[in-house]
């Protein structure tokens, strides 16, 4: 028994150390990045200290007023904010009524949008971009919003579904004697009982959004409408990088992504834990 204890601790101990070793690696790069904002262009490479002993706060400053970072800053979180609007609205609806609902092709429609998943982004930039022009909406937000609600929809309808596909017909059946209609069973009852769902789509849709640069070089040609990441771009220039500049817009493009995370944590894990019972 006691060796039994023993190799359980050494066990335990191997695997936080392991863990923490996995959390140092992840974490130092941000503090690599946060502190390389402090810094000036001299001492950027020679200066080996996470945290400069005199920090050039100033720079958040340049980059968001000098460097345009502001507009930047507003375009992507109008975009991220439309994108994941519609992305839950749309999908939510679809897989409620792929899961809940009787209709004609179904299952061949859910086919359809299970293989779209198998289709990268890249590999339908050309036909995008025709299409685009034919329908006029390049260099434009509503193309820009368009787009990227149809590339997060195939994920986020089947995810949603099997959450819908488990929950217990007898909520919707006294959902029904209560006077409910299908969109009230919609709204009271399945919305509420895929929620750990719906936070694993937000935090999945708004971290492709935010981070999304290859499309909006496609589409975009006016600084007005580039968003966070195509913006961070600007700070390159063909001779010369101003680092702390552009160290200082990546932390100010990370904080938002880091702070959603963290507020629906607990809800990512609870959809994490529920698919696996599920499962």
């Amino acid at each position: 028994m006691q060796i039994y204890r023993v190799k359980k601790t050494f066990t335990n101990i191997l695997v936080h150390l392991l863990l923490i070793s996995v959390s140092i690696a992840c974490l130092f790069p941000l503090l690599w990045m946060f502190g390389s904002s402090l810094k000036t262009q001299a001492t950027v490479f020679s200066d080996m200290s996470i945290i400069p002993q005199q920090p050039h706060f100033e720079n958040y400053v340049t980059a968001w007023i000098d460097g345009g970072f502001g507009r930047y800053f507003l375009n992507s979180l109008i975009y991220t904010f439309t994108v994941v609007f519609g992305i839950v609205l749309v999908s939510s609806l679809a897989a409620f009524a792929f899961s809940r609902l009787e209709f004609p092709g179904r299952k061949a429609f859910f086919i359809m949008l299970l293989a779209a998943m198998m289709i990268p982004l890249p590999g339908s930039f050309v036909p995008l971009y025709v299409l685009m022009v034919k329908l006029h909406l390049v260099n434009t937000r509503l193309g820009y919003v368009l787009c990227l609600i149809n590339v997060g929809l195939s994920f986020s309808i089947f995810l949603l579904k099997t959450f819908f596909d488990k929950m217990p017909k007898e909520l919707e059946d006294a959902a029904r004697i209560d006077g409910c209609n299908r969109l009230g069973i919609y709204r009271h009852v399945a919305l509420p009982f895929v929620k750990p769902a719906l936070a694993v789509v937000v935090i999945f849709n708004a971290l492709n959004v935010w981070n999304e640069y290859v499309l909006a070089l496609i589409i975009f040609n006016s600084k007005n409408l580039m968003p966070l990441q195509r913006g961070v771009m600007m700070f390159r220039g063909e001779f010369l990088t101003n680092y702390p500049l552009l160290m200082a817009g990546l932390t100010i493009a990370a904080l938002p992504i880091i702070i959603l995370y963290l507020l629906m944590q607990k809800y990512i894990v609870k959809g994490v834990i529920s698919q696996a019972i599920f499962q």
